[in-house]
């Protein structure tokens, strides 16, 4: 890693998380322990800044819920298709994997990633910069089920159901009308894109529970609130959907009409993060250090990350590794060796195929989500090494 010392709340934590039906082991720095961000339900955080490899392991994946995890039955599940269309139909999982299947390396952002660095604080689960990550999806193509089912010239959007249901804010202004389940539409143009698929596979091995076991909605491109895990319904609509995780919940402001008007939130912003040095590390003056990171978009690719590391010299280059996928993150780089001791302030910005380059404040009209800020990493520069020993003798 170069010259380095990193404090220990940087350090992996010697403790055991329990996960619903499992209890995970000792963590280690290549294994390291999840962040619990709430028990019920269950919503855990990738640690970012262990990332090491392009696709994240699903043990290590980072998991939403809404509701608790509904524990479905393969044998008794079944995928019905209606609405506007010309066949309504009903699918076991055997005749989904039958099908011709597709394989889709994706990255998945929680629209609320982030949401810890908005000042003054936002309500909602407060996610550091882990509720993000990239695996490799199998499944079968959502147009291919909708072509079985023949869509009718008239429909514009395809309403996705999961099995996962509850009662939202009780007592409260945004109260659900009693209980009601996870549900998101896709305009149809979306819906029978390549991006989007049916998967029942991450990582080569079947869904897990937590992950949308049997079947679940992969959206390349867009923000996890798209990715319904769980499906059971899938309806074709000749209208708008208007329901409440489109109209109550994940949804911005748009100034392009004059009056805001509410949208909701759909492609994913362009982002850059950098996972180490961690926040707090302290680096060798004179001694090359490896500063890096992740960087993704919506619907573009990545095109460059650059680094600021507050010498004076401006924005440089980053590397990006890999070979480029469409709608997965890129791994980058770039190698610093800081000459002067002393506080520094590290940043990095992404900028995507479309052009749109990651804004350096937040933005208003966002409500509590899109975090896609420059967020700064502070280091210091020491001019050799330093042990904590030293520094807290009581």
């Amino acid at each position: 890693m170069g010259g380095v010392i990193e404090p220990e709340f940087a350090r992996p934590r010697a403790d055991v998380v329990v996960l619903e039906g499992e209890t995970r082991t000792m963590p280690t720095p290549e294994r390291p322990s999840l962040i619990v961000r709430q028990k019920s339900p269950q919503n855990i955080e990738f640690p970012f800044a262990s990332l090491s490899d392009w696709l994240i392991p699903t043990e290590l994946f980072f998991v939403r819920n809404h509701f608790p995890s509904p524990d479905l039955d393969a044998r008794d599940w079944r995928l019905r298709v209606g609405g506007a269309v010309e066949r309504p139909i009903e699918l076991d999982l055997d005749s989904i994997k039958a099908m011709r299947s597709t394989t889709c390396t994706a990255v998945v952002e929680c629209a609320g990633n982030g949401r810890v660095y908005y000042v003054p604080p936002k309500e909602g689960l407060q996610w550091q910069n882990g509720a993000v990550g990239n695996a490799a999806w199998t499944g079968v193509l959502l147009r291919e089920i909708l072509e079985m089912a023949g869509v009718k010239r008239s429909a514009c959007e395809v309403l996705l159901v999961g099995a996962d249901s509850g009662v939202v804010d009780t007592n409260k202004k945004t109260a659900s009308p009693g209980p009601i389940a996870f549900a998101r539409s896709l305009p149809l143009e979306k819906a029978i894109a390549h991006s989007s698929i049916l998967a029942y596979s991450m990582n080569e091995e079947p869904l897990t529970r937590d992950h949308g076991y049997p079947l679940r909605a992969v959206v390349g491109g867009w923000f996890g609130m798209a990715w319904v895990k769980w499906i059971t319904h899938i309806t074709v609509l000749e209208q708008p959907f208007l329901g409440y995780w489109q109209a109550r919940d994940y949804f911005r402001w748009e100034r392009n009409l004059g009056e805001p008007r509410l949208v909701p939130l759909a492609e994913m912003e362009v982002k850059a993060q950098i996972a180490r040095p961690v926040q707090g590390a302290r680096l060798i003056a004179g001694q090359p250090y490896r500063i890096f990171g992740a960087a993704w978009s919506g619907e573009a690719v990545i095109r460059q990350v650059q680094v600021c590391t507050g010498d004076g010299r401006g924005w440089r280059e980053g590397r990006l590794l890999e070979t480029e996928h469409p709608f997965a993150w890129r791994l980058w780089e770039y190698m610093w060796t800081p000459e002067e001791v002393g506080p520094y302030k590290l940043r990095c910005r992404a900028i995507d195929g479309a052009g749109c380059v990651q804004p350096d404040l937040p933005r208003s009209d966002c409500e509590s989500y899109a975090a896609n800020w420059i967020v700064p990493v502070e280091v210091t520069v020491v001019p050799e090494p330093q042990t904590y020993e030293e520094e807290f003798v009581i």
